[in-house]
């Protein structure tokens, strides 16, 4: 089942289409912001109830971090993933800023991991599931969330085809955003070939669908009970 499916897919093919038109700017950025959306809580952009909010207001503190099978991640991680990537993606490559995570975002979320999670082992990952506080979580999600709108209903035509920077990719790497491990670092070759259009097509979106959907498939299975890798 998806939960994040077909519509969505739908919008983000139109938004592919016209985000690197000059003329067509002001439709990408209704599109995007259309989509983005219906992937984050209702109150980061003001609308009615939303998919996201049926995937999440129900979950229990335990429920974010069960492995149903040791090939899963959790919901916890999957959560967090997509909003370390965005927060690292929009603030840093696309606006030249300061990320939201820092110090004080840290210690709120109760974790001692930095960088974007993808490079964990399965018993890091559980680590970070179990002790992360799940309600910061959703309220640093939902504040990523707030400034990408910002952001991106500031984007000019220009702006849509320039580059990442060197610079801003070594941000990343020196503020921890990623690792030197192989399964993290390879995050700013991939980041470092895209435009500000190409930005906005993936982390903030593309990318978001599939996790959205990772952790919407976990809940089911949690929720039809039997035997957990961990729990």
């Amino acid at each position: 089942m998806k939960y994040f499916g077909e519509e969505l897919s739908a919008l983000h093919k139109e938004l592919s289409a016209v985000i690197r038109k000059a003329d067509k700017t002001e439709d990408a950025k209704k599109l995007f912001l259309e989509l983005h959306a219906s992937l984050h809580l209702p109150e980061v952009s003001g609308m009615e109830s939303n998919q996201v909010e049926e995937l999440l207001s129900d979950l229990t503190d335990s429920e974010y971090s069960v492995m149903p099978a040791a090939k899963d991640d959790t919901i916890a991680w999957n959560i967090y993933h997509i909003a370390r990537i965005e927060d690292l993606t929009m603030n840093i490559l696309v606006n030249d800023g300061s990320q939201i995570f820092n110090s004080a975002w840290k210690e709120k979320l109760n974790t001692a991991v930095s960088d974007t999670g993808n490079a964990l082992s399965p018993d890091e990952v559980f680590e970070l599931s179990r002790n992360i506080n799940k309600r910061e979580l959703l309220n640093y999600r939902n504040e990523v969330g707030i400034r990408t709108r910002e952001i991106a209903a500031a984007l000019t035509a220009g702006d849509m085809k320039r580059k990442v920077t060197e610079a801003s990719l070594n941000r990343i790497l020196q503020e921890g955003g990623v690792t030197e491990q192989p399964d993290s670092i390879w995050l700013l070759d991939f980041w470092g070939k895209k435009d500000v259009a190409g930005l906005l097509l993936m982390p903030p979106t593309r990318h978001e669908i599939l996790h959205l959907n990772d952790a919407g498939r976990l809940k089911e299975r949690i929720r039809k009970g039997g035997k957990f890798y961990r729990q």
